[in-house]
């Protein structure tokens, strides 16, 4: 297997999330004109393919809300196929701070990974984190596949970054980044997910725009609501 070139990427920040219904949506993007930009790719879909044990242990662990927290997942932008970039995160939460480890990489090269055949880069401490963190679980494989529709924005000269996620969606059948991006709704219709992205506080500007739109942080998984919302199913197929 050959090593990716310049595959990683180290993030730390704040994320803060807020579930908006469709007027909250437009007022704020109304608000968001002249401070925030539109970033170069526009509207992309994103799957997300979180892995977990049979027993599902990390998603379990996650809604528990502890101090810290970790989940493994590999992201493709749009319909991934064999050759085409993807990217596998380590990404965990520990007092408030998210920190992210991220390789790109395919997803025939992920399966290798996954079966213990191979590590993805020939050294170093992102590749030791994604061997260990594998290695410790066991046994993970794909158990729940997050789509979403992502505006992002950027704020020219600053740090702030933010992101409005459009028909949330996911699927506990078909697997896999290649098969198709449809899947159940996370949200009622024209519900979306806003998340602020700080490396220190938020500026007083955006808190304004917040407050006067009545929009108010919330704890919010997309894994998490889609376990909750499958083993609703389960329980009550089982009555």
């Amino acid at each position: 297997m050959s090593v990716v070139t310049n595959p990683v990427v180290v993030m730390k920040r704040y994320e803060l999330k807020y579930i908006l219904n469709a007027e909250q949506e437009a007022y704020f993007r109304r608000r968001l004109e002249g401070r925030m930009q539109v970033d170069r790719f526009g509207l992309t879909s994103i799957a997300s393919l979180y892995y977990d044990t049979p027993d599902y242990r990390l998603i379990n662990a996650s809604i528990e809300k502890p101090l810290f927290k970790e989940k493994i997942r590999l992201r493709s932008y749009g319909l991934a196929t064999d050759a085409s970039p993807v990217f596998l995160e380590l990404k965990r939460k520990a007092y408030g701070i998210v920190y992210k480890r991220r390789v790109q990489s395919t997803v025939p090269m992920v399966a290798r990974f996954f079966s213990g055949e191979s590590d993805f880069c020939a050294d170093g401490q992102i590749n030791h984190e994604l061997t260990y963190f594998r290695d410790r679980y066991e046994n993970l494989a794909p158990a729940c596949l997050i789509i979403y529709d992502r505006t992002a924005f950027f704020e020219p000269d600053g740090d702030l970054r933010l992101t409005i996620d459009g028909n949330p969606r996911y699927r506990t059948e078909d697997l896999d980044l290649r098969v198709s991006m449809e899947g159940v709704p996370l949200l009622p219709e024209g519900g979306s997910i806003l998340e602020i992205k700080v490396q220190e506080a938020m500026p007083l500007w955006l808190t304004e725009i917040l407050s006067d739109g009545k929009i108010y942080k919330g704890s919010f998984s997309k894994y998490g609501a889609a376990y909750r919302r499958q083993m609703q199913n389960i329980s009550r197929k089982e009555l």
